[in-house]
C-alpha cells in the first residue's frame, strides 16, 4: 500500500511483511515505528487494520479446514467469487479437490470459465461443475501419489490437507470393542498443563475429554479423549481414545467411519505428544 502521512514528518504504511512500516522525513524506512508514534491516528488504524487481516486470514483458513475435515460439496459459484481476495485465494490455491469425477490441484476458480485444475498427468484441465468437492486426505486412495506429485511441483499448501497427519482404520477390528488405548497413560505435571495444549491445539474440553466433533456420512460422531482431569493443580493422566454420538451414545469402533477415526487419533496423539517424558540415564 502507498504511504500515509503521520505526525512529525514521517509516512506509514504496512509493509509486505504485514507489519507496520515508518520512514522518515527524508525517505529511509526505519527499523521500527518510533515511540513518539505509537498513538498516532494513523499508527493505531493501520495496527487495527493489520488485526483484522490477520483474524481475515484465519477466517479463510479455518472455514477450508472445514470444507476439508467434512468432504464437503462446495458451490463453485462461491469459490469463483472468494476467489477475488488474495488471502482466500491463497489458502484455495492448491488444495487436492474432485470436479465431474476429475481430481486435481486448484489453481484458478472463475464463475464463467470453470474451475482450472492439475491433474495427476501433470496437465492443466477446466472444468465447469456446479460443485466441487474438497476431499479429507484418508480418502483419497492416491494419497502417496499425490504427496510426491506435489513435492515436485513445489506445492505449498496453507490448508492442512494433502500433508495432515492420517490414520487408517484397522480391517480387523473386534465388534465389541470400544476403546483404543494407544494414547493412555500420558502424564502431565498438572492437569492445567493438558488443558493449555488442548486450548493450543484447538480441541474443545468437556465431561473430562477433549472432544473433536467430526461430520461424516451426514451425522455428528464425536472423539472423546480422556484427560482425567479432576484438580486442574493436580498430576494428570491420559486413558482411553472413545467415539460417541452427541448424545453420549457409544459407538463401537467398527461403525467408526474413516474420517473421525482419523481424526480422533490424530487428536489423541497431538495432545499426547505434549506428556512428560521421563529421561533415560545412561
Amino acid at each position: 500500500m502507498g504511504w500515509l502521512d503521520a505526525a512529525a514528518g514521517y509516512q506509514v504504511r504496512v509493509g509486505e511483511n504485514g507489519r507496520v512500516q515508518c520512514r522518515n522525513a527524508k525517505g529511509k524506512v526505519l527499523a521500527a515505528v518510533p515511540a513518539a508514534l505509537k498513538e498516532d491516528p494513523e499508527v493505531v488504524r493501520l495496527r487495527q487494520l493489520v488485526e483484522w487481516l490477520g483474524r481475515h486470514r484465519a477466517d479463510c483458513t479455518s472455514t477450508v479446514d472445514t470444507w476439508l475435515v467434512r468432504s464437503l460439496p462446495v458451490p463453485v459459484a462461491l469459490v469463483a467469487e472468494v476467489w477475488r481476495d488474495p488471502d482466500w485465494a491463497e489458502v484455495l490455491r492448491d488444495l487436492v479437490v474432485v470436479a465431474d469425477g476429475v481430481t486435481g490441484f486448484l489453481r484458478e476458480a472463475d464463475a464463467d470459465r470453470g474451475v482450472g485444475l492439475v491433474d495427476l498427468d501433470g496437465e492443466t484441465v477446466r472444468r465447469h461443475p456446479e460443485v466441487i468437492t474438497v476431499p479429507h486426505p484418508v480418502l483419497l486412495d492416491d494419497l502417496d501419489d499425490l504427496r510426491e506429485f506435489a513435492a515436485e511441483l513445489g506445492v505449498d499448501q496453507q490448508a492442512q490437507q494433502l500433508f495432515r497427519q492420517t490414520f487408517g482404520k484397522p480391517a480387523d477390528l473386534p465388534a465389541d470393542r470400544d476403546h483404543v488405548s494407544d494414547y493412555s497413560g500420558g502424564r502431565f505435571e498438572e492437569g492445567n498443563h493438558a488443558l493449555a495444549r488442548c486450548r493450543t491445539l484447538g480441541y474443545r474440553v468437556g465431561g473430562g475429554d477433549a472432544v473433536y466433533s467430526a461430520f461424516e456420512d451426514g451425522q455428528v460422531v464425536q472423539a472423546r479423549f480422556w484427560l482425567g482431569v479432576d484438580y486442574p493443580e493436580y498430576e494428570a493422566w491420559t486413558g482411553d481414545l472413545r467415539w460417541a454420538r452427541p448424545d453420549g451414545t457409544g459407538v463401537p469402533l467398527a461403525a467408526v467411519g474413516p474420517v473421525a477415526w482419523s481424526e480422533g487419533m490424530r487428536m489423541a496423539a497431538a495432545i499426547h505428544a505434549g506428556r512428560v517424558v521421563e529421561e533415560v540415564s545412561q
